[in-house]
């Protein structure tokens, strides 16, 4: 785990607003504690979790991609979702019948 310092999140959250992530009232009370952005990130990966959005994550990592100070971040997030996409697969090869692979791997690429 990574904690990160001199974050500041308040572009990542008016872009998780103009995506419909979180909502007017979510973003007014994350801005309430712009004094603190470590418990801005904290509060929102908690609305984000909590969210029934199935892409409240994939808009955030789009925001976070667009944050320079961030490249490194977006990399680590590629390196290992490419990486875990790969051992993914090859679990379902060895344990699934054949037949049975094909609609799963289908299934994850939907996801990815």
């Amino acid at each position: 785990m990574t904690v990160l310092n001199n974050v500041n999140p308040v572009s990542v959250i008016n872009f998780l607003f103009q995506e419909a992530v979180i909502s007017a009232d979510d973003t007014r009370a994350l801005l309430r504690i712009r004094d603190d952005p470590q418990q801005q990130c904290s509060e929102l990966l908690a609305m984000l979790h909590t969210s029934e959005n199935p892409q409240a994550f994939v808009q955030l990592y789009l925001a976070i991609k667009e944050e320079k100070s961030l490249e490194w971040l977006v990399e680590r997030i590629d390196n290992f979702t490419d990486q875990s996409l790969v051992d993914l697969l090859i679990q379902l090869y060895v344990s699934e019948p054949k037949g049975n692979i094909i609609s799963k791997i289908i299934n994850i690429m939907r996801w990815y």
